[in-house]
Parts: C-alpha cells; structure tokens; sequence
C-alpha cells in the first residue's frame, strides 16, 4: 500500500517494468514488519506529506541551494558544477550549510536531473555558459535501440554517497529529500540535446514514431524508477520527480504519451515513501499529475494554489506556488505575498510551502530570509 492520500493507479498503458506481485512465502509474515520510527517521521514536512495536522506550515524551497548565496558562488569559484555534483561531500555541505542559514524545514539533496543520462549512453557535457549539451541526441527511432537500461548503478554512486552524507550531517528531526528527472523532462533533453524553447524535435518524434517513443520513455521510467530507490536506500526519507518542460504539452496528448510513464517512474517509491509530483507551466494538466501518482503535488504560481488544490483533489498534500520572481521585490511584498498563498491553502492540512520554481539567481539573500521568516509567523496554527 503506498502513502496516506495516494490513490490506485488508474488502468492505461502497461509498461513492460510491470510484473505480477511475488506472494508471499508462506513461513513469513504476509504483512511487512514496520521499521522503529525515527525522529525525521515527526517532522513538519512528511506529516503534512501525510496530510497530518502540523502546528506550522512546512517550509523548503527548490534551487534553495544556489547561485544567489554568496556563499555556494564562493565553492563554485573553485571547482566546476558537475565537479560539485559528483564531490559527495562538498555537494552535502553546500546544502547543511544553506539549510542552517536558512532555517528551513527539509533538505534536498544537490545534485542534478541529467547525471541518470550518462550511464545510460548518453554523452553528457555542462558548458560555460550553454548548460547542459548532449552530444549525441536522440533523433530517429533508430537511435532509441542505443540508449542502456540501467542496470547498473555504480556509476551513480556518487549521488547516493551525497545522499548519506546530506543524512549523516543533518538534524535528524529534518528529512532529506532525493529527487530525478521525470521521464518526458528527459527525453526531452535527449531528444533536442538541450534545453529548447519549443520542444519541436522531441514533440516530432513522440508524434512520427509513437513505437519508438513509448519504447524510449519505457527506458527511462524504469531508469528512473530504479535510481529513486536507490536513493531511498541510501536514507532519503521522501523523493520529488521534476517534470520541468512538461507544460508544452496539452492534456489529451499528456495521457497518452506522458502518463503511463510518469507512472511507471514513481509507483515502486510510492510503495516505501512520500513522492511529490512536481510539474511547471501548464495548470490543465493538473488532474492528470494526481492520476498519474504522487503523494504531493507541486504547483507553480500559474494557478492560485486553492484551485490548484481543487484540481488535484484534496486527497491530496500539495506543495507550492509563491512565484520566484516575487523574491526580486520589497520585502514588505514578498510577506504579503505570503500571506496570499498561506490563505490560499486556508490551514487545510497537507500543504507544504515551496515556491513554484527555483530560487533566481539575481535573488537577494534578505527577501530569502524574509520569506522563510513570513511563513513561519503567518503559518503558525493558534
């Protein structure tokens, strides 16, 4: 049985990951013996993942760690960022430190969504400048049949290294969170070989070659779901997939060509513990994120958070949506609007305050503190 709130899975498309349940042997227990509980089960975060009720309202923040602290910028002066990613130690104390700075209420490990690409056959490079560039792109069914399943995880180790470091360096009262890179999010950078504005040769193929993309996004659901569990093995208490580019899609061609895969990725997590199913740039596709799985759903600023809230079915924790560039303005309006989302959520409980994107760059490091301060006063139950 997966978490408090998660719906069944509705029926659709079956991904070949999928198997018969193994039953039980019949000289053990049928029923799972639960782990001691630890202090991390109390925490704000996964209690209002549980949609428990919490004396305040939890507080993190994507991108939390970055370019806009001084701090992380001075370790970035000295070593590249796939350098920082692939340094378990250095990428765990970039985020205790940011966490202690900043007071929040849960830890996300630093990583990235693409480093899962490389052992999977693709060549993967972070430029200057340009991001991240995949040198060999997927762009005919014929290039699908080269890229690996992920068998072997080894050549990951590193960020599950981060994964106990972040745990071992951190208030045991404050979970970490793991996270990947949803399937469509993905193919998409394998497919264009970057970031892009309007995902044509990613929407092309998905449209010329339906066989060869199910066959794709088939590979990496189960990539996917491997690697967030792996994670979870090595001490993240919940993990979050990241669909960032999925908002180019409408809704029908979402459920048929997205859904069943986004599926695929978290049911396997969803069994040991809390998924957020975060997805930016299209609202429609709300009631479609719930379908597909998550215990949270994140949305971003484009919908006001009680009609996002409504969408996704109050069966639901949710997790949102305070627009990032709001943190360019005056102090007083980033409190107000606050204060807006807090009321929006209306002390329900189940509702984990994030924004509805990462921290900006340009961001100054005072309305970051005012924020975080803002919700934990108007947050606060009487």
């Amino acid at each position: 049985m997966g978490p408090a709130g998660s719906p069944p899975f509705s029926a659709g498309y079956t991904s070949p990951m999928d198997t018969p349940p193994t039953p039980p042997s019949p000289s053990r227990p049928s029923h799972p013996v639960s782990p001691p509980r630890r202090p991390w089960d109390d925490s704000l975060f996964l209690r209002a993942c549980r949609r428990e009720a919490v004396p305040r309202t939890p507080v993190w923040l994507m991108r939390q760690a970055g370019r806009y602290l001084p701090e992380y910028r001075q370790v970035r002066g000295r070593v590249a960022f796939m350098e920082l990613c692939k340094t378990p130690s250095l990428a765990a104390e970039v985020m205790l430190s940011t966490v202690d700075r900043l007071g929040v209420d849960a830890a996300i490990i630093f990583s990235d969504l693409l480093p899962i690409l490389e052992p999977m056959g693709l060549d993967l490079e972070f430029a200057a400048g340009e991001g991240p560039v995949i040198h060999n792109p997927v762009r005919e069914a014929g290039d699908v049949a080269r890229i690996r399943e992920l068998d072997d995880l080894d050549p990951l180790a590193f960020v599950f290294d981060c994964v106990r470091a972040t745990r071992a360096g951190l208030d045991e009262t404050l979970p970490v969170i793991g996270f990947a890179g949803a399937p469509f999010t993905l193919a998409g950078y394998c497919i264009e070989g970057g970031t892009s504005k309007a995902w044509l040769h990613t929407k092309s193929l998905m449209y010329r070659e339906p066989s060869a993309w199910h066959d794709l996004m088939d590979r990496l659901a189960r990539g996917v779901s491997r690697y967030l569990l792996a994670q979870l093995d090595a001490g993240a208490q919940c993990v979050q997939l990241f669909d960032s580019w999925v908002g180019c899609l409408g809704p029908e061609d979402y459920r048929r060509y997205v859904l069943p895969h986004s599926r695929t990725a978290m049911a396997a997590a969803l069994e040991r513990a809390p998924v957020v199913h975060f997805a930016t740039g299209n609202p429609s596709l709300l009631p479609l994120l719930a379908e597909a799985g998550g215990t949270v759903i994140g949305v971003d600023w484009r919908i006001g958070l009680d009609e996002a809230w409504q969408a996704i079915g109050h069966d639901r924790a949710i997790q949102g949506n305070l627009d990032p560039a709001v943190l360019l303005a005056d102090r007083a309006t980033v409190r107000r609007r606050a204060g807006d989302v807090l009321a929006a959520a209306a002390g329900r409980p189940g509702h984990i305050f994030n924004l509805g994107h990462g921290v900006h760059p340009q961001t100054p490091v005072e309305n970051v503190l005012e924020l975080i301060a803002a919700v934990k006063e108007f947050g606060t139950r009487a």
